[in-house]
């Protein structure tokens, strides 16, 4: 297999290794447990007081050398022997140890099924706020330029651990073109299709994070999101988008990606994130539950899930890809995604110079496609991806469309506004066909599948709801198990769903039918979830489930089987091509 089609729209197989010394702690990552000892490791520290400038001092003191700050962590990245890492993790001020990671990248229908073109008819264009995309780069495009195409709508480029800010993978080109394309390559007399972004007057920032193959690391992207915390007021950024992501290893309270998923929240950045494509892995046998991706596993991101639109204008014979990643998150049980939008064969803008379109030549787009013209040959302007990935900007780019409607707008009531309007009607379970393979996947509408509902743009814009307290956070729920009734319940840390009011009560942001039993319960003893009444509920709370019956504890050997098979060819290729 290509070294592409490891990386492509999906999460990157992590397989860990328990050879050699002990070094496991509270504070050490299960993933850096049986490194060899005398070998370096680059590793993020994450400080319980970051300002004490006796860190720097107990970090050298035990044979660590400092690479660069990362304050959005409270820590940084140093470079230090595997064997000094237990020394770390004794001084009384380091919080958390981790590896820096690897991670990878996980318009035609989509824009009116979400009822996008509506909000951009009555003015809402995303005009004057930015969208910080932190990705592989964005090229130069025709379809990025204001209208006397003269000026980029990219206002900011920089690069972390890579060298230059334009796309030499094609991913975040895509990405930037649905969330704020402006359709100039495919508007006029002779076009029938134009393909226009969510938001195509948004300012957009560049914050390359990956690199030719779509790979890179926790901590380039923990230096982007503090740069776009620093360009927050510069260049009105109020939405990040996280096309991407890796295996969950540890709970997102210490995940250092999670750490700064929530300091853009606490700066009032909406922070809109991949689910992952792992819907159809079943290498455990928990029927893709429990695959969904760091850093879409923290309970402060708006965390999303991919449809189909069928190819057709209606919403209502839309359904859910198969690839699309399921909850619960692994270890902490967080009910995810939050919401699903267009994210199958999403057509959006080429970056010419990146290794997607050469390694893909089927998904180049014909010029016959959407200009009235004979004239089939391959089109330079537009390319067709499928994954998450697609799906992420869809949202990110309404939250700047209600963002530029009422800037006075929370992370949180943009978050709580998305979910309780988005469309609630699904049916009980639908069959998936992957169209190299011929294989079929069955997938069910639960919340753990389609989260609070399929994007609604128009009606999220229309809402004027609000949280009961200025206090009050939007924060993802997570599923607790009471085995003494064998249902599972919704909970916040609060011990209540955003509240118990009609306005924010489990009903009203998920929907009934999203429940099986009542309006707290996802499901009981006796009720049929999953593909048959005993399968989904054993898949993730059953005596032999890999996720354990009633703990919420999950031991490092349980994250490496479940992750192992992770990225299978199979996988890698429907999140290309898409799925019938």
């Amino acid at each position: 297999m290509k070294a592409l089609a490891t990386s492509i729209l999906t999460l990157a197989g992590f397989t860990l290794l328990f050879a050699g010394s002990s070094i496991a702690g509270p504070k050490i990552a299960p993933d850096l447990e049986g490194l060899k000892p005398g070998t370096k490791v680059d590793v993020i520290i994450q400080f319980e007081n970051p300002g004490d400038e006796a860190n720097q001092g107990r970090a050298a003191q035990a044979g660590a050398s400092k690479k660069h700050d990362l304050e959005a962590v409270g820590g940084a990245l140093y470079s230090a022997p595997v064997n000094a890492l237990a020394a770390l993790a004794s001084n009384p001020n380091v919080r958390y140890i981790s590896p820096d990671r690897p991670l990878q990248s996980t318009l035609d229908y989509a824009e009116p099924t979400t009822n996008a073109a509506l909000a951009v008819k009555y003015g809402w264009d995303g005009d004057g706020v930015g969208i910080a995309v932190i990705d592989s780069g964005i090229a130069s495009h025709v379809d990025l330029l204001t209208n006397d195409s003269r000026i980029s709508t990219v206002v900011y480029s920089e690069a972390f651990s890579v060298k230059g800010t334009s796309d030499e993978f094609g991913h975040g080109t895509h990405v930037a073109g649905i969330l704020a394309g402006n359709g100039r390559s495919s508007t006029g007399r002779n076009y029938t299709r134009t393909f226009i972004g969510i938001a195509p007057k948004a300012r957009l920032v560049n914050l390359r994070v990956l690199d030719k193959n779509g790979a890179g690391t926790d901590s380039a992207v923990i230096a982007a999101i503090q740069r776009a915390i620093k360009l927050k007021s510069t260049y009105n950024i109020r939405v990040i988008n996280l096309s991407l992501g890796r295996p969950v290893f540890e709970s997102y309270k210490t995940d250092p990606l999670c750490v700064a998923v929530e300091a853009a929240w606490r700066a009032g950045i909406v922070v809109v994130v991949a689910a992952g494509n792992e819907g159809r892995n079943n290498s455990v046998g928990n029927s893709g539950y429990a695959t969904i991706a760091s850093p879409g596993n923290d309970p402060y991101a708006l965390t999303v899930g991919a449809m189909k639109t069928m190819s057709t204008l209606p919403r209502g014979d839309d359904l859910i890809a198969s690839y699309s990643s399921k909850g619960p998150t692994a270890i902490d049980h967080v009910v995810k995604p939050d919401l699903v939008a267009p994210g199958n064969r999403i057509i959006s803008l080429t970056a010419l110079a990146g290794s997607i379109p050469g390694s893909y030549p089927d998904n180049v787009v014909p010029v016959s496609y959407y200009a009235a013209t004979g004239n089939t040959g391959a089109s330079p302007y537009y390319f067709k991806l499928s994954g998450t990935s697609m799906a992420t900007p869809m949202v990110a780019g309404a939250a700047a469309l209600m963002i530029q409607k009422d800037p006075s707008l929370t992370p949180d009531l943009v978050k709580a506004r998305l979910m309780k309007t988005a469309s609630k009607s699904f049916p009980t379970a639908s069959v998936a066909m992957d169209p190299l393979t011929q294989q079929s996947y069955v997938s069910q509408y639960d919340l753990f599948t389609v989260g609070a509902g399929y994007l609604d743009i128009w009606a999220a814009l229309n809402n004027s709801d609000v949280l009961t307290k200025k206090t009050n956070t939007a924060l993802s729920p997570s599923a607790v198990y009471d085995s003494s009734k064998r249902s599972v319940y919704l909970t916040t840390a609060s011990g209540a769903v955003w509240g118990t009011g009609a306005v924010w009560g489990t009903g009203a942001v998920w929907g009934s039918q999203l429940f099986v039993t009542g309006t707290g319960a996802v499901w009981g003893s006796g009720a049929v979830w999953g593909t048959t009444t005993a399968e989904g509920f054993g898949a993730i709370w059953g005596t032999g489930a890999v996720w354990g019956t009633a703990s919420s504890t999950t031991t490092s050997k349980q994250v490496t089987t479940a992750l192992t098979n992770i990225s299978s060819p199979e996988t890698i290729k429907v999140a290309i091509h898409g799925e019938n």
